[in-house]
């Protein structure tokens, strides 16, 4: 089975403490039972804000510099995340649904690559 990427975007400087209440909460933690009960979810876990992150930046010559803040310079950041298994496109897309309507956020599916010895075409996406 495909493991799929299940990313929640939040705006940036997202403070759940003020946006997030009780009834998002029981939503969310629903929908991972949901997740269990099915046999989809692999990992979930959620992030700090993205102040709270670094960058490693590499140079050349293969310096790496660390930096504060998150790598990609944008209005939204992942907040969390889940990893699921599902039999294909569909069926992600399908929890997807439900995590955005859940988490009262945008969300990306993506499935992961098998590995790169084996690497093949990504899955038809319809």
């Amino acid at each position: 089975m495909t493991q799929y990427l299940v990313a929640i975007y939040r705006p940036e400087k997202y403070d759940p403490a003020v946006s997030e209440d009780a009834a998002m909460g029981r939503e969310i933690s629903a929908l991972n039972q949901e997740m269990e009960a099915a046999g989809a979810r692999f990992f979930a876990g959620g992030l700090m804000s993205e102040w709270t992150a670094k960058a490693l930046r590499l140079k050349p010559g293969g310096k790496v510099i660390v930096t504060d803040g998150p790598y990609a310079e944008t209005k939204e950041h992942i907040g969390g995340f889940w990893i699921l298994e599902c039999p294909d496109m569909d069926a992600a897309l399908a929890w997807g649904r439900k995590a955005a309507i859940a988490c009262r956020a945008d969300v990306e599916v993506r499935p992961f690559v098998r590995s790169s010895a084996t690497r093949s075409a990504p899955p038809q996406v319809r």
